[in-house]
């Protein structure tokens, strides 16, 4: 990969008695897909959210002093050049904005795992390596396609307040999506990208927050989306939290269980000559059958069901009929990460349950580290500073939060006393905007969003018949991060460059 960069606006150093101003950086780049060379232009760097204030108050209205900035968002941007007459121009060329989860992470995972012009490379499993890491051209860019805006949320990345503001204002469930949705219209408007076909992408978190902005962004901007591209499902929670008096997760969680034990050879021979995908199906017939009867149950069940029942459970999910009955048949997530290979004196990741951690001892109920997020915050962090500084010339010394643990006080105003289900929106714009498509990928191995409670999620949406064809779902033997297993990187790779390939007419 080349790049020259062009003399914008470069960034000041950072002072506490300034304004924040806008700071961007544009560079011009090659990367080399076979037979097909694709040159682009980077631009990264803050946008600033502001809000119109009044003179005085009691003001007239539309009497105004100034704009207050409240916040910088920054993002990473690359823009295809034209190639040929007949190709679309820059305004019709489809446009994806992407985020990821948490909430508190910064959009690297997307980028630098799957959607970028560069990314981390894996071995054939998904493992990093060892430090300092590596960082590669990505072949399976969806820039090919779409033109990519990748977008941190405020208190992530580069993204900042500013003074004298409240973080914790942009930490609330509307707040985000007020300030990712103005930030998108604000893009659409200053690059006159209004033409073009638009997408969302999000991961974990990211698929809250892209389901919420689809209607978000209908009512707010009056933006209708081509589509969204759902990684990992967390759309309706009461089918991850594992509450007392919820039963709901059990059955859901199982058929992942049952795959992670299934590829640790914790399952019984004859379980473990059949292929994966039998094993998860026997067990999705399971939990959606005799399982969740059971669990209706509670006490009423008897001893005889219950024993048997426990030894159908053991068969599926590895562990002991003996701990199946003292957890009452309802082994949680975090029990089930350190049960599962507690003998052998490991524990099974969460991220991904393909990966193993170690703790200090072996007789605890939880893991000390999630083994799935140990093999990548350290490549990704070395990947997104060395992209930043040595590829688009964003030179601050700030730090890039790659992460963030907004999630211990993250607010979720609306939905008081409740679970978080933005399914509703989701519906709604697909209602509004019947052409509007929408593509989710699940992992087999993903013990944070599993895929079975992602299929729930989207069969209890209350969709109208018609529109159930607009839904694709794709299922992958990797984990939360499907892409950093190389087979499955390749073939969602594809399947992304098809989804927005379909453009704005897709039929109904």
């Amino acid at each position: 990969m080349s790049s020259a960069e062009h003399p914008a606006s470069s960034p000041a150093s950072d002072s506490h008695h300034k304004p924040p101003v806008e700071h961007l950086v544009v560079t011009e780049h090659k990367l080399v897909l076979g037979k097909r060379t694709l040159e682009y232009t980077a631009t990264c760097g803050t946008l600033l959210l502001q809000e119109v204030h009044s003179e005085a108050e009691g003001a007239q209205k539309g009497q105004f002093k100034g704009h207050k900035t409240r916040a910088s968002v920054f993002f990473i941007a690359y823009t295809l050049k034209r190639e040929g007459k007949k190709a679309p121009s820059a305004s019709e060329r489809p446009l994806t904005f992407s985020f990821n989860g948490g909430p508190g992470s910064s959009s690297v995972w997307l980028h630098l795992g799957l959607l970028g012009p560069q990314r981390v490379p894996t071995d054939e499993m998904g493992q990093c390596g060892a430090p300092p890491y590596a960082l590669t051209d990505n072949e399976f860019s969806l820039l090919s396609d779409s033109d990519l805006v990748f977008i941190d949320p405020v208190g992530t990345g580069h993204s900042r307040v500013a003074e004298g503001e409240k973080l914790a204002e942009y930490h609330e469930y509307q707040r985000d999506l007020d300030a990712v949705g103005e930030f998108i219209r604000l893009y659409l408007t200053r690059n006159a990208r209004w033409a073009s076909p638009k997408y969302l992408i999000g991961e974990s978190y990211g698929t809250t927050r892209a389901a919420g902005l689809s209607r978000h962004l209908q009512d707010k901007h009056n933006i209708h989306l081509n589509g969204l591209m759902l990684v990992s499902m967390a759309v309706d929670f009461q089918t991850l939290g594992f509450d007392h008096g919820n039963e709901l997760p059990f059955p859901l969680f199982l058929p992942t269980y049952a795959a992670t034990a299934w590829y640790h050879k914790a399952l019984k021979p004859a379980q473990l000559k059949k292929p994966l995908k039998q094993v998860v199906s026997e067990a999705e017939e399971f939990a959606n059958g005799e399982y969740w009867l059971a669990l209706m149950q509670g006490s009423r069940l008897s001893p005889e069901r219950r024993q048997k029942v426990a030894e159908t459970l053991s068969t599926y999910s590895g562990l002991s009929v003996a701990y199946l009955l003292r957890c009452d048949l309802r082994p949680t997530e975090f029990r089930f990460f350190k049960e599962l290979l507690r003998e052998r004196g490991q524990t099974v990741g969460r991220l991904d349950s393909r990966f193993l951690g170690l703790d200090r001892d072996d007789a605890g109920e939880h893991p000390e580290d999630d083994a799935g997020m140990n093999n990548l915050v350290g490549a990704y962090a070395v990947g997104i500073n060395r992209v930043l500084r040595e590829q688009l010339k964003y030179e601050r010394d700030e730090p890039y939060l790659v992460i963030a643990p907004l999630w211990n006080t993250w607010a979720w105003k609306g939905f008081e006393g409740k679970y978080v289900n933005v399914g509703d929106s989701l519906r709604r714009a697909m209602h509004a905007n019947p052409d509007m498509r929408i593509y989710v990928a699940s992992g087999y191995y993903d013990l944070a969003t599993p895929h079975a409670a992602g299929d729930y999620t989207l069969s209890h949406l209350g969709l109208h018949g018609s529109l159930h064809g607009k839904i694709q779902v794709s299922y992958f033997e990797a984990g939360h991060m499907m892409y950093i297993h190389p087979p499955s990187l390749e073939r969602m790779a594809q399947e992304l460059r098809e989804f927005v390939r379909g453009g704005a007419d897709t039929g109904r």
